[in-house]
Formats: structure tokens, C-alpha cells, sequence
């Protein structure tokens, strides 16, 4: 519930029409009642936290509703230097989707194992395969069609957003700094910025990226021991990588 309140309310900061291919709640209903259906299903998943009555696992979850409005506000913000913008980018990844995934992982090892190290391990599981989806996700923007997405593609580049395959291809096209400080904005950015990526190796370089977190997930959740739960956590890791929409 979290995830899609936060799913909501994120449509209507982007103005979208389309989410998992079908009208967003904000085009159906409009932007006021997209916001307060966004809070409605928050204050209902406070609830069923609230019923659980572990004030750890609350604590774990409140943090990640912290993370995501700071995720949000990362998003707005953009970094001129190109080594702050790349740490920008993936703070942002981790506080809009990685925590969420980390923490609710957290939260059930708390609730089923008193011991400190699993806790740990369970976090680190989900960080990295949070920031590994979000990173495919951001892959698929560019090599999947909005058919089989659900949603437009490009649409991080409409909104501005300068994500992974654009801050590698970056770095072999320098041009397209300007475009990231003004956040595509003139007439002709998107198409532009679009084409330098397929022509670099920045998607290939954000999948590779992904797959070195995939591996550190599985590298945590191998230090538990063998059981079916940890195989499918593992095959799981495989799955985020896989996918294509």
C-alpha cells in the first residue's frame, strides 16, 4: 500500500496519463482527488502497521516513507558536477525504491528472527536488489516500447530526468551535459539525448551496473542457510534482471 500510494501521488507530480497500461487515477479523476487517494491508502496502510504492534518493524516502515518524499525531492534537484550527479542519482534510486524494498525485508526479518545479523543481512538483501530493479527499469525506458511497458517511454527524459543510461552516455558524449542542466527542455532535447544513449554504451553500462548489485544480493542472502525461502530469494534476483517490462 505504501508502494502505491507513493505510485499515485508520484503520477500526479509527473502529470501522467498512463500507468501499467491503463489511465492513471489523476487522468480519470483529476489531480485532487489523485492526492487524497494517495493519502486515503497511506493512512490505511498506517493502520495495518499500527495492528501489527511491534514498534521496531513500525520504526523500519515510517523510514521509508521518510525516503520517499526525500527521494522526491532529490528528483526535482540536478548536480553540475558529473561525479556528484552519478552519487545524486543513486541516492535518489535508493530513497524513491531501493528503501522500500530494503526495509520491508528488514521489517519481516524482525518479526520472524530475534537475531541482529539476519536483520542486517535481509536489508542488504533488499537494498541492492531495490536499486538493481530500479535500474533495469530505467534500462527499459529506453529498450522496451510502451506496449509491453505499460506506460510512455522516454518519459523519464520528458520529465527531465537525466537516470543511469543518460549519465554513462554522458561521459562519452559531453554535449549532452547541457542538456541535463536544463533538464531537455529545448525543442529537440529528448530526441537527441535519446539517440546519443542508443549510440553509447550507457544501457549496457547501467545493466552492468545492475547486475553487480544482483550479485551482492545474492553474495548477503547466501550467508543465510539453505532452504527453499533463500533459493527463491536468489532465483528472485535472477528475475529482476531478466524482465522486460
Amino acid at each position: 500500500m505504501i508502494h502505491t500510494a507513493s505510485l499515485v501521488h508520484d503520477d500526479v507530480i509527473d502529470d501522467a496519463s498512463s500507468r501499467r497500461g491503463k489511465h492513471t487515477v489523476n487522468k480519470i479523476w483529476g489531480e485532487k482527488k489523485a492526492v487524497l487517494a494517495g493519502d486515503l491508502i497511506l493512512s490505511a496502510a498506517s493502520i495495518a502497521l499500527a495492528r501489527i504492534g511491534n514498534t521496531a518493524v513500525v520504526s523500519i516502515l515510517t523510514q521509508v516513507i521518510e525516503d520517499l518524499v526525500r527521494g522526491e525531492f532529490l528528483q526535482l534537484g540536478s548536480k553540475e558536477n558529473e561525479n556528484e550527479r552519478f552519487a545524486h542519482y543513486l541516492e535518489k534510486t535508493f530513497k524513491k525504491t531501493a528503501s522500500l524494498i530494503a526495509n520491508s525485508c528488514k521489517a519481516v526479518s524482525v518479526l520472524g528472527c530475534p537475531d541482529p545479523v539476519v536483520h542486517e543481512i535481509a536489508y542488504q538483501y533488499g537494498k541492492n536488489v531495490g536499486l538493481a530493479f530500479q535500474l533495469i527499469d530505467d534500462v527499459l525506458d529506453f529498450t522496451s516500447c510502451s506496449d509491453r511497458m505499460g506506460k510512455p517511454t522516454s518519459a523519464d527524459l520528458k520529465l527531465g530526468l537525466a537516470t543511469g543510461p543518460v549519465l554513462f552516455a554522458c561521459q562519452q558524449f559531453p554535449e549532452m551535459n547541457a542538456m541535463i542542466m536544463r533538464r531537455f527542455s529545448s525543442p529537440g532535447d529528448v530526441d537527441r539525448a535519446r539517440q546519443y544513449v542508443l549510440q553509447s554504451d550507457g544501457v549496457q553500462q547501467t545493466t552492468y551496473l545492475a547486475q553487480r548489485y544482483c550479485r551482492e544480493a545474492v553474495r548477503e542472502i547466501s550467508k543465510l542457510r539453505p532452504s527453499p525461502e533463500r533459493d527463491a530469494l536468489i532465483q528472485l534476483s535472477e528475475i529482476v534482471l531478466t524482465r522486460d517490462k
